[in-house]
């Protein structure tokens, strides 16, 4: 009877088929990266994702823009005192114009408001 019994259950497992896979997800929607660019045609405006800068020192937000291939950059003391950014690195941004997202040919200018860190 026991082997009758364990016959019956490999017969049955081996009969079995297995469960139903859920299809894979669908991929998620393109999404513009930093420093790329958006395709035309798509519901995305032309132009690369400018990065949000503030609260980066001078040098570092400079470095980020161009590397997400911005290169005409303006920069201005923000505290009206029109003083020169010498040292890049003993300054904060403030303020960009345009703000950290905002799709931007790369040829347009990024504004760069900062402040001395001891201002």
């Amino acid at each position: 009877m026991r082997k009758a019994l364990l016959a019956g259950l490999l017969l049955l497992a081996a009969c079995s088929s297995p469960p139903p896979q859920a299809p894979p997800p669908p991929p998620p929607p393109a999404e513009a990266v930093l420093g790329q660019t958006v395709v035309p045609g798509s519901k995305s405006p032309s132009g690369h994702l400018v990065p949000d800068v503030v609260g980066k020192n001078h040098q570092q937000a400079q470095d980020t823009l161009q590397a997400a291939g911005f290169y005409r950059l303006e920069e201005e003391d923000a505290t009206g005192k029109n003083r020169m950014l010498i040292v890049d690195r003993n300054w904060v941004v403030v303020e960009q114009i345009p703000k950290g997202g905002t799709v931007l040919d790369p040829k347009e200018t990024v504004k760069l408001r900062s402040k001395k860190l001891d201002d």
